[in-house]
């Protein structure tokens, strides 16, 4: 697909690297590999260019510079520069904006930036002087080395937590803060003083409030050998996200351990934690995990915002068949129902928007989970932990001695587990409960490799629920588009269900400023809705394959993964790369 004339990151980008390897400095190889991972990290493509090692940093930006018409300067071959000039422009601005004033003459000022897109900054710097702005070119190393030596080293914990201060936020955290940990003797580490100790709090709890403002599900702290890396999951996909010095990340890791009250002395093994943070008055919980990797530790942050969460069954984004088949089901009065997917996929929501569905006084409703990640008024959650042998097969043990009607079992993990919960749907429960399995018939395939008997899965089976995320075009910046009609057979569309019309219209987004550039913003699930009738039973007896199953179901009028996903990309929903990217091509 030709790439849209327009002023979009993305399209920048693609006419960088067309230049690039027009000019014979990278491969299409290359190009198409840099482009890919711009689009999924949302980094910027030089940065990540520079980063493959394709080309320097230097002679990157001296080319980009030839391309647009600005001056390319090597700050490293230039004297000091001069307190007067330095005066016209504040310390914060230019550390926040990564610019350096350079020279004055003539009521004109003369800035060393790294990015000549920044026309923001440009506009800032004259509306604050008053002055004409000549913008020259640097590479931001060299930039960043003329800023320290113009102004000092810039690596304390309050002037990092003031570079990271780009959209505001303060987080206030519950607990009280404890002093932070000093990392001092460790490979990589250095001595945090008490000054710093208030800046990396800030640090903290900026990158905290950020994600959570932005409406992010995960934050993840990666340190490399050179560089501490930051990312949020929105709608998925993981971004970059500007990140601190390397230097703090032994205060910045000790500071959650003590925000989750782990064992800040180990740094050997595996930690895993709760923190609860106050955002805009509003309580939410964040699970830590944190893991050692050679250079140093990481930690991966699932934010667990119960206020976002909408806990409505008619709001899963189920097609009216589907719907109709779950609505029905899961109103049984015994029976097991399988939610499948990957992690990330949306079954925790769709099983919580179920029990909300269901939790009325006069049913006893009672789930066994790991973690419990949302806590749901009128319903009985209990947290199950290994370690002291409550798992999953013994907190089902105990809710038959429990008086329940509808029992949840966070994940069948093991033969145990399922044949407590066969045993519980043939004696007058409903059950439900998660799989991980590519596709709803792979559930079944699952199960008969557990050991258990095709005459019981039979009995007890009702339904089986397949579901993946995909991403849903920003309102804001969405556009349409026309395709022929066979370009849809590609994706898996049955002849049958092709429009008439020649052209079709698809849209996608262009990027804006609420979408942060990515065309993208919200998610809706693609559902796989399997209902076990006398036909499949049949087969289950026989122990037929997924496949056999799969055929049959679709037979039946049963909607794939991918059928369900191609209806959202007709409906507007959402665009083509996204459909590939979550159900993959298959005809």
């Amino acid at each position: 697909m030709p790439v849209k004339e327009s002023s979009s990151p993305i399209a920048i980008s693609a006419r960088l690297g067309d230049l690039l390897v027009s000019e014979g400095m990278l491969t299409y190889v290359q190009m198409n590999e840099c482009l890919e991972e711009h689009k999924k990290t949302g980094a910027m493509l030089s940065a990540v260019i520079v980063r493959k090692g394709y080309l320097t940093e230097g002679k990157l930006v001296e080319f980009i510079c030839a391309q647009c018409g600005f001056k390319f300067l090597r700050l490293d071959d230039r004297g000091p520069v001069k307190p007067d000039v330095l005066r016209l422009v504040p310390e914060k601005i230019i550390r926040q904006k990564l610019l350096l004033p350079i020279a004055f003459a003539e009521e004109q000022l003369t800035v060393a930036m790294s990015d000549p897109f920044n026309i923001m900054a440009v506009d800032e710097i004259k509306i604050m002087t008053g002055l004409k702005v000549n913008v020259v070119i640097a590479p931001e190393g060299e930039l960043r080395e003329a800023i320290d030596r113009a102004f000092g080293t810039g690596e304390s914990a309050k002037k990092a937590a003031e570079d990271l201060q780009r959209q505001g936020g303060e987080v206030g955290v519950i607990e009280e803060a404890k002093r932070a940990a000093d990392a001092e003797g460790d490979e990589g580490g250095v001595s945090i003083s008490k000054e710093d100790e208030g800046g990396v709090i800030q640090i903290v709890n900026l990158l905290l409030g950020r994600a959570i403002k932005a409406g992010a599900s995960d934050i993840h702290i990666e340190p490399y050998q050179k560089l501490l890396r930051v990312r949020y999951r929105m709608d998925g996909v993981l971004h970059d996200q500007a990140s601190p010095p390397k230097k703090f990340l032994n205060a910045i890791v000790s500071r959650l351990k003590i925000m989750a009250d782990l064992d800040i002395s180990e740094r050997r093994r595996p930690q895993d934690g709760r923190i609860k943070v106050r955002v805009d008055g509003k309580e939410v919980d964040l699970r830590i995990s944190v893991c050692p990797c050679a250079p140093g530790e990481k930690v991966v942050m699932r934010i667990m915002d119960s206020a976002a969460m909408q806990l409505d069954v008619g709001r899963l984004g189920m097609d009216p068949e589907n719907s109709s088949i779950y609505s029905k089901h899961i109103q049984d009065p015994y029976g097991i129902v399988l939610v499948t997917g990957p992690t990330g996929s949306g079954k925790s929501t769709t099983l919580y928007s179920t029990l909300h569905t269901l939790n009325t006084p006069d049913v006893n409703i009672m789930t066994a989970e790991d973690p419990v990640e949302f806590q749901l008024q009128g319903i009985n959650q209990v947290q199950c932990n290994p370690d002291i042998g409550l798992t999953f097969a013994a907190s089902l043990r105990s809710f038959l001695r429990q008086d329940p009607d509808i029992i949840m079992v966070g994940e069948i993990r093991d033969q145990e587990t399922i044949t407590i919960a066969i045993n519980a749907a043939l004696t007058g429960h409903l059950v439900f409960s998660t799989l991980h399995t590519n596709d709803a018939p792979g559930a079944i395939t699952r199960i008969l490799m557990m050991g258990i008997e095709p005459v019981l899965i039979c009995s007890a089976l009702t339904m089986v629920v397949a579901q993946r995320l995909v991403r849903t075009i920003c309102r804001d910046c969405r556009e349409a588009y026309e395709v022929d009609r066979e370009w849809l057979a590609t994706f898996g569309v049955p002849q049958r269900k092709l429009p008439e019309a020649r052209k079709v219209t698809l849209y996608r987004g262009k990027g804006c400023p609420s979408c942060s550039g990515t065309g993208y913003r919200g998610r809706k699930g693609v559902h796989e809705v399997l209902e076990i009738n006398d036909e499949l039973r049949e087969l289950i007896g026989q122990r037929a394959t997924a496949l056999k199953i799969k055929e049959t179901a679709m037979r039946n009028g049963m909607i794939t993964l991918q059928e369900s996903a191609i209806r959202k990309l007709l409906s507007g929903d959402t665009t083509a790369e996204e459909v590939l990217r979550v159900t993959g091509a298959h005809s």
